[in-house]
């Protein structure tokens, strides 16, 4: 199986809110078709759920939110969904919508309901998850990113390969000149470039993250998502260009 992330600025533009980017989204689905292997799709919430959880400043945090912003951040995410899944099936391909619920209790997985998606993974369909606020009991609620959902999805799937496709060439932003996103220092993760880095917001989580499912033998890659022909050629080929993460 592959585990694919495809992050909400790929996705959406993020800049400006409730705009999907629906030729990267067909782009990357065109893509997807030509994978012979089992997937699983995650994906971020963007101008979507992202923009709304900001505005009602909801956080990873279990606490007592507005139930407006709750409502407004979960239709939101249904909608982004949709436009991913309409996409799909318009390309010929047979989507399988999992929201976050259907294997998450309070903020733990319910390991059968994870095992069970390797198997709808088999079956010639494709599990469909994302980011979402989720409750927790106790009248709270907490934003579960995709980024964490990758991690939780990765350790019981145990995929040959978990890509995150991002809005940068890796942790890059551009791989000819090798130029950093941020000023990289601190200590360094166990990445194959070998620079030192201490990156923030997003990106921090994903390294952090994909640091978590590198350590239990997993590859790890980053990617650009606008050149969704290199998800395919990381796949098939074995050609990486982006940041392959790995155990030292």
């Amino acid at each position: 199986m592959i585990l694919i992330k495809l992050g909400g600025s790929v996705i959406t533009n993020k800049r400006r809110a409730l705009s999907p980017r629906r030729k990267a989204i067909d782009d990357i689905v065109k893509n997807l078709k030509k994978i012979d292997e089992p997937l699983t799709i995650v994906h971020g919430g963007g101008s979507y759920g992202h923009y709304w959880s900001v505005r009602y400043d909801m956080h990873t945090k279990e606490r007592r939110y507005d139930p407006r912003g709750v409502s407004i951040v979960k239709n939101s995410m249904i909608e982004l969904n949709k436009i991913i899944l309409d996409s799909m099936v318009k390309n010929g391909l047979f989507p399988y919508c999992l929201p976050p619920t259907d294997f998450m209790t309070g903020n733990r997985t319910i390991a059968k309901k994870v095992k069970e998606i390797q198997k709808i993974a088999k079956s010639g369909m494709i599990p469909v998850t994302y980011g979402d606020a989720l409750w927790y009991g106790q009248n709270k609620t907490y934003i579960l990113s995709g980024d964490k959902i990758m991690t939780h999805l990765a350790k019981t799937l145990r995929p040959k390969l978990t890509i995150f496709a991002l809005d940068e060439d890796g942790l890059y932003s551009d791989l000819k000149s090798r130029r950093l996103i941020e000023e990289l220092k601190g200590e360094r993760p166990p990445i194959s470039d070998g620079n030192r880095m201490d990156v923030t917001g997003g990106m921090a989580r994903k390294v952090e993250e994909a640091t978590k499912i590198a350590k239990t033998g997993l590859r790890v890659f980053f990617v650009n998502g606008n050149k969704p022909e290199r998800i395919v050629k990381a796949v098939k080929k074995k050609t990486f260009q982006g940041t392959l993460f790995k155990v030292n």
